[in-house]
């Protein structure tokens, strides 16, 4: 195929309808912000409904069906999707730049398109070394792509949708078997509170905080984060003082406070790398004869867990769970030998989730391979 390298301002159109809520503060609409789009999976997952009165003042965007919506803040990240036919006419953020395609750029070419490292990578460029991470719609807008007559840019999307397919069904049948590797884990930990004598305790009497940073060696070690899949490397690199990030070892449970109530929980094992984390976390471990570190990781990301987490729970909207609130919450626990026993079980399930993981990661890459040789101009069909 022979490709032209056109911008998208040429083949998108600005009729982006900007409107202002609070003059219909009665009127209810879905609002997606940056929050609202899963970069992992490219969709809209969690729009809120809200009423005028009450919306952000950056729900300004009226967009339709098929546009394809890029966030500018951080595009390293690739917060981009495409709007579904049940949010049409609804608002997004100005923190997104609203593509609507013209007569001659098909939404599903384009989609796949805001995918592709060029893309990705383009607008990364433009961001490095800036104090804020964030380009324009024009800097978006500006972006060449390798541009095909309508017929071949439906070829080209309806080969890489069925390839993603295929991707996306191997997919869902290693994560579900990482989901049993993790139930049994959480069968484990409920049988050791339900066949066992039992005692309640205050969570701060059985943890300690990890509060102080790892120092001037703080180059010594990974940034690691915590994902609603428990362990991985952080997104981005320390802060203006890396000497306060927090170390996460061995026997280490952490977890983001912003997004606890999601599940982003994640524990050092034995066999993990140790590294540091951000200060902004909270990283704590269990007492010695108290709790058993890997069993309360376990407990907490279980039903048992969710339920302690979501009474102590506010109902803010952007709910944060220091260690001084979770500490407020009941634990039953077994005696600490059944703890030390069902641990070592705990432990046999994490080579087994390590290997459906490495072969999840590999999967995952397979996407971006295609997506590279689809866009590449030099690309032969």
């Amino acid at each position: 195929m022979s490709y032209i390298l056109r911008p998208l301002s040429e083949l998108c159109e600005r009729s982006i309808v900007s409107t202002q809520p609070s003059k219909a503060p009665d009127n209810e609409f879905w609002y997606i912000d940056i929050s609202a789009v899963d970069n992992a999976i490219k969709q809209i997952t969690r729009p809120q409904r809200t009423i005028g009165k009450v919306a952000s003042v950056r729900a300004r965007q009226v967009v339709h069906h098929n546009d394809v919506i890029v966030s500018t803040t951080r595009p390293n990240l690739n917060a981009v999707a495409i709007v579904p036919r049940e949010l049409h006419g609804n608002i997004c953020s100005t923190g997104f730049c609203v593509l609507r395609c013209g007569a001659e750029l098909e939404a599903d070419y384009l989609f796949l398109y805001v995918q592709s490292g060029l893309f990705i990578n383009a607008l990364t460029r433009l961001v490095q070394g800036a104090l804020y991470p964030a380009v324009t719609d024009k800097q978006v807008l500006s972006q060449a792509i390798p541009w095909l007559p309508l017929d071949q840019q439906r070829r080209v999307a309806f080969k890489l949708k069925t390839q993603f397919e295929e991707v996306e069904t191997a997919r869902k049948a290693l994560a579900s078997q990482r989901q049993e590797i993790i139930n049994l884990g959480y069968a484990y930990i409920r049988a050791s509170i339900e066949q066992s004598d039992t005692s309640e305790f205050r969570l701060g009497d059985v943890l300690d905080e990890v509060k102080k940073g790892i120092g001037e060696n703080w180059a010594d070690y990974p940034v690691l984060g915590a994902t609603r899949d428990g362990l991985a490397p952080a997104r981005e690199p320390p802060g203006k003082q890396p000497q306060r990030y927090k170390p996460v070892f061995a026997g280490t449970v952490f977890y983001n406070p912003m997004r606890i109530l999601i599940g982003s929980i994640a524990y050092v094992d034995d066999n993990d790398q140790p590294g540091i984390t951000s200060p902004d976390y909270v990283a704590l471990q269990g007492k010695a004869g108290k709790v058993d570190s890997r069993w309360f990781y376990y407990w907490l990301r279980s039903p048992y867990g969710v339920q302690c987490i979501n009474s102590l729970a506010r109902g803010a909207v952007r709910e944060r769970m220091l260690f001084n609130r979770l500490a407020e919450g009941a634990i039953r626990l077994p005696p600490y030998r059944e703890q030390l026993r069902v641990s070592k079980a705990l432990a046999q399930l994490q080579p087994l989730k390590a290997a459906v993981q490495r072969q999840l990661d590999d999967l995952n890459k397979i996407p971006e391979r295609l997506l590279a040789l689809a866009f590449n101009p030099g690309a032969k069909e």
